[in-house]
């Protein structure tokens, strides 16, 4: 029998190569974001990166939308709240990017038809973004009268200042192209072209050792958001902690017997 799935809002199926996809599955509500799919994308997370057979994870989303932001039945009662459980539900989404910002395996993003709000904020959390060319794209808080605060951090850090203060106001909505230019997409392609451009990005990291890459993306967040720090001590010490591991040992030896790494997908 298969197993049965323990979420209500996510579909997680992991294929033999250890390429695992997430994906939001509240199609009829264009994948939008409320209490119950911040928690088990919080779930999902520590399981994925718990999980030693997972090398990377690609998110998805079922349906038309990559994710229309935050539900607007949840910001209803969320407005409803006293100021206490208001910060604590935002507290909830800010952990949750946090899970996913900081997951130690690469993570993915397969983005069709809308990315508005917090859709944003989970391409701005991944470490690579591929969309289809008819994708769109808005920050539209302002036109509830709201902001992108808990998606603010990343999204600045991944568009940074200038191009954040382009669409961070305004609410316009804004195309693959444009998202491409602003760097917020690697990649758009034509919508039949998706998954393969998905699989073009997936495949180099399987070439690569699990545990380095692990490490190289923990490096890369330390390095962004430590600016104006001496790095020499701190990067030559974890230069040191790679070469004491067995990944590097049996990667080297490889190199010197011209035979593929133990972790070399097929």
């Amino acid at each position: 029998m298969p197993e049965e799935n323990p979420f209500e809002t996510l579909q997680i199926a992991c294929d033999t190569r250890g390429v695992a996809t997430l994906t939001l599955d509240r199609a009829i509500k264009h994948n939008a974001l409320n209490a119950q799919m911040i928690a088990e994308l919080r779930r999902a997370a520590q399981q994925l990166g718990n999980d030693a057979t997972v090398r990377v994870v690609v998110l998805a989303s079922a349906g038309k939308s990559f994710c229309a932001g935050g539900d607007l039945e949840w910001m209803r009662e969320q407005a409803n709240h006293d100021r206490a459980t208001k910060i604590a539900e935002s507290t909830q989404l800010a952990h949750m990017l946090h899970d996913l910002d900081s997951l130690p395996k690469p993570l993915l993003a397969r983005v069709q038809g809308a990315a508005y709000g917090g859709g944003l904020g989970l391409m701005s959390v991944s470490d690579v973004v591929v969309a289809s060319e008819s994708a769109q794209f808005a920050l539209t808080e302002t036109r509830l009268g709201l902001i992108p605060a808990t998606i603010g951090p990343y999204v600045v850090r991944r568009l940074g200042e200038g191009n954040t203060r382009r669409v961070f106001m305004n609410g316009r909505i804004f195309s693959a192209r444009d998202a491409v230019g602003l760097g917020l997409v690697a990649r758009a392609v034509p919508e039949d072209a998706l998954d393969q451009a998905v699989e073009d990005e997936v495949a180099p990291f399987l070439a690569c050792a699990p545990g380095a890459v692990a490490a190289a993306k923990a490096l890369a967040l330390h390095l962004a958001r430590n600016p104006g720090v001496d790095q020499r001590t701190y990067t030559a010490e974890r230069l040191a902690d790679r070469w004491e591991t067995d990944e590097a040992q049996a990667g080297i030896a490889a190199f010197f017997a011209r035979r593929k790494p133990p972790w070399s997908a097929d």
